[in-house]
């Protein structure tokens, strides 16, 4: 098989080359590669404005931003979180030496389920790390009750989430902190990268001390920090590439559509309903392949990849399913029943603003043909 053949999930969103040249150039001119250069003061303002946000801290990628927004808000004992997210969410928590405690998914959202939350406050809880799961925004309102009846913190893994609204706005203005990735695979992407958005200036500074070793000046050193700055040329890079930022989320909401209308008929299979299509970036096209379509999970995805379309199985495994999880009380897959199930499910299939009509229906055919089988 040829390399123009293959079809992967996702695929960097990239300005031509000529439109980051000039950016390279005022780089290697200025000399300043890091610490807080013009084009990481340029993209933070630029990113306040386009998503509507008070501050933004950038970050060299987005585990060390959730890391460090752990650390900015002083968490500490048993963390409420999700099991159905990428590794880093609970990596996160276990580095700043927090329990994370596994609560259910909504089946309509895949996102945490609030009433799950409640159930599983302690007297060692002190906040509660969500996921707006592929873009989707969680129960924002639920959790805040919850949230405030409790006295518990809020931050938000927004690795999905860049540009997403929710009914009141950007949904990154909700919880304490909202932390975003900006790796390769994102909608918005710095190649690597990351930034923590927060509500207030105080706020901010604390974790700008924090990203760059807890450096007030040159000679003062305030906390125990860590080196999480972006460099000059992942700043470029964002702001070349959020130019057209709006013009890619446009074609990637046309993939979307693309596949529903072609999807929808075939048997055995589930995907997001019609809320998805509003506030979404459309950074994911899940779907949940039922007994009742003639091959299971794996046998598609196998299939799949038998033709050069490397989807994934993705979120698969759950997090509580890893050894360094499996053995708290809270990942017991009687307690996950609904988070089990979409992982045993879920298949991601390929979508990125270049991906072609043809590949597209390619991949269409390759799923509906097997629904005849």
């Amino acid at each position: 098989m040829k390399p123009q053949d293959l079809v992967y999930v996702t695929k960097p969103s990239l300005p031509p080359l000529s439109d980051f040249i000039p950016y390279l150039e005022r780089i290697w001119n200025s000399r300043v590669l890091t610490n807080g250069g013009i084009f990481h003061q340029e993209l933070e303002a630029a990113l306040c404005s386009y998503l509507g946000v008070p501050y933004v801290s950038l970050f060299n990628n987005g585990t060390i931003a959730l890391i460090t927004a752990l650390q900015a808000l002083g968490i500490t004992g048993e963390v409420i979180t999700t099991p159905y997210s990428f590794v880093a969410t609970s990596h996160a928590l276990v580095w700043n030496n927090l329990k994370p405690v596994f609560v259910d998914i909504n089946e309509k959202t895949l996102n945490i389920d609030p009433q799950g939350i409640e159930s599983a406050i302690t007297s060692s809880t002190t906040a509660i790390l969500a996921v707006h799961c592929y873009g989707q925004p969680c129960d924002v309102d639920a959790i805040k009750h919850v949230a405030d009846k409790f006295g518990l913190q809020v931050i938000y893994d927004a690795a999905h989430a860049f540009g997403v609204n929710c009914h009141c706005g950007s949904v990154l203005k909700h919880g304490d902190l909202s932390v975003l990735s900006f790796h390769a695979t994102k909608v918005f992407n710095t190649f690597e990268g990351g930034a923590i958005v927060s509500n207030n200036e105080k706020t901010k500074m604390q974790i700008d001390l924090l990203k760059n070793f807890g450096f007030v000046d040159e000679v003062t050193v305030a906390a125990v920090g860590i080196n999480g700055k972006m460099s000059e040329f992942n700043a470029a890079l964002g702001l070349a590439q959020l130019k057209s930022i709006d013009e890619s989320i446009a074609r990637r909401r046309e993939v979307y559509v693309h596949y529903r209308s072609r999807l929808s008929s075939v048997a055995g299979l589930s995907f997001p309903g019609d809320e998805w299509l509003i506030g979404n970036n459309f950074g994911y096209f899940p779907i949940l392949v039922d007994t009742s379509y003639p091959l299971s999970r794996d046998q598609l995805y196998d299939h799949m990849r038998s033709h050069g379309i490397y989807v994934r199985r993705y979120f698969y495994p759950l997090i509580s399913d890893m050894p360094m999880y499996r053995e708290l009380p809270s990942a017991s897959p009687d307690n996950l029943r609904v988070a089990s199930a979409a992982a045993s499910r879920v298949l991601c299939l390929p979508i990125y603003d270049g991906l072609r009509i043809e590949d597209q229906n390619r991949i269409c055919d390759l799923i509906t043909l097997c629904s005849h089988a």
